[in-house]
């Protein structure tokens, strides 16, 4: 599993109330919605990075 890494993120306070919102009716949390938003977006991108193999882990 990947190493997750924590940051600080300056967002609208209305774009947080959405994304809270569809949070909730997804059944996720908000960083997990923030995730799964930025995973998808990623996809639709063709940038998702490549899994990292087992083998090559530190």
């Amino acid at each position: 599993m990947a190493k997750k890494k924590a940051f600080a993120l300056r967002i609208n306070e209305d774009m947080l109330k959405a994304i809270e919102k569809w949070a909730a009716d997804e059944f996720r949390s908000t960083n997990g919605q923030l995730e799964w938003m930025l995973n998808q977006s990623l996809k639709e991108a063709k940038r998702l990075p490549k899994s990292r193999d087992t083998s090559e882990k530190n």
